[in-house]
């Protein structure tokens, strides 16, 4: 893999931590600003709102830019949120720096998801873009308990300095290794917009929301299903999620590889497999070793839907593909919302946790149905294309 890969893995594990470190430290962050942990709480909500309005936005502000610049730009953005971060003297100023480091995420995967495509051969752009989101999994695995430690260490603002600390060298990396000459001359807002009217492009931001949004219905309960229903400690619980995260890392590179190979069939593939996996976890959760090992396998199914879905938009409005990629990682957010609002529903209408696998099943299977339909508009559109070139000549 092309050497720059790295500098958008490395932008992409920073990027990753300051998502989610603060989850870590809601005690002390609550303490020193005196605010209650449900408060500091919508900090996590804060940044999941700056990524959803961010990504458009800064899409079509970057729109005339070179791919190079408008990332050295986010990255930029990125390291000024979390230094105003670092140094935010109140609640309210730590929320607007947290929605300011925000608006650099959706932006930076949207486009560094086109430029690592346009850096391999066609028949490796979907391990191109596994790779860089590489550094989001790792993030989790790594950039997490690591920042967390920082910060349990030297106070929740060192954290943040360390993150800035690595954005600093992931820009430098950016700066220095990813070359211009894969850029193309920018396609204007107004055929970037138009793009999005192709039902198939449509129709693949809807695959991602289902297609992700089902893993949330059961992953932002999975703390209470294991302590609960499968008896581990919270301790317990916290190793598991680290092998979670392993999962992920795992599976990003076993999706990007199916995905070279044969996209479509792929996501349908892990799509089964995630169904069948949920529908065995509502059995194995009552039982600690085989719900260890099912969250581990789910976690490996869970994101390897990830670059054949991205790889899809990409694919799919490939004559303007910046903003429909970035759109695609707000559906990413969109789909962990609805699968979080789900999963809330459910028992809230009196359902046990164990029931939860069952409803992210469901979504799974829906999300093969959307998909399996968009395989067959590509079918049909073969033959014509076909007619139209032989016409022609």
């Amino acid at each position: 893999m092309p050497i720059p890969l790295i500098a958008l893995a490395l932008s992409a594990f920073a990027i990753g931590t300051t998502e989610f470190v603060i989850m870590g430290m809601l005690p002390d962050v609550a303490r020193d600003l005196a605010v209650s942990i449900p408060s500091a709480g919508l900090l996590v909500s804060g940044y999941a709102l700056g990524v959803a309005i961010g990504a458009p936005l800064l899409a079509v502000l970057t729109n005339k830019l070179s791919r190079k610049t408008a990332l050295l730009l986010l990255m930029v953005v990125f390291i000024i949120g979390n230094i105003l971060c670092a140094i935010a003297p109140d609640y309210s100023l730590l929320m607007a720096a947290r929605v300011v480091a925000s608006f650099a995420h959706g932006s930076f995967f949207g486009i560094g998801a086109v430029v690592a495509a346009s850096l391999v051969p066609a028949e490796k752009r979907a391990s191109a873009i596994a790779l860089m989101f590489t550094g989001l999994t790792l993030a989790n695995v790594i950039g997490v308990p690591l920042g967390t430690a920082i910060g349990q260490a030297y106070g929740w603002r060192a954290a943040f300095w360390a993150v800035a600390g690595i954005g600093v060298v992931s820009l430098a990396g950016i700066a220095a290794l990813l070359p211009n000459h894969h850029d193309t001359a920018p396609a204007g807002l107004g055929h970037e917009v138009r793009v999005l009217r192709d039902p198939r492009v449509l129709i693949a931001l809807a695959m991602t929301v289902l297609g992700f949004g089902g893993v949330f219905v059961v992953f932002t309960y999975i703390a209470p299903i294991l302590e609960q229903v499968s008896g581990l400690s919270p301790h317990g619980v916290t190793l598991v999620l680290v092998l979670f995260g392993v999962g992920l890392t795992l599976g990003n590179t076993i999706g990007g590889k199916l995905a070279d190979r044969a996209l479509m069939p792929s996501l349908m593939g892990i799509l089964v497999a995630l169904a069948v996996i949920m529908g065995i976890f509502t059995k194995t959760s009552h039982h600690t070793i085989p719900a260890i090992i099912t969250v581990f396998v789910w976690g490996v199914a869970a994101f390897a839907t990830v670059p054949p879905l991205q790889m899809r938009v990409v694919e799919t409005a490939r004559q303007a593909p910046n903003l429909a990629s970035t759109l695609n990682i707000g559906a990413f957010n969109l789909g962990n919302a609805g699968g979080a609002w789900l999963g809330g529903a459910v028992l809230a209408h009196g359902h046990a946790l164990d029931t939860l696998p069952w409803a992210a099943a469901a979504v799974a299977i829906v999300a093969l149905v959307v998909t399996w339909f968009a395989n067959r508009m590509d079918s049909e559109r073969q033959p014509k294309n076909t007619a139209r070139k032989m016409a022609g000549a």
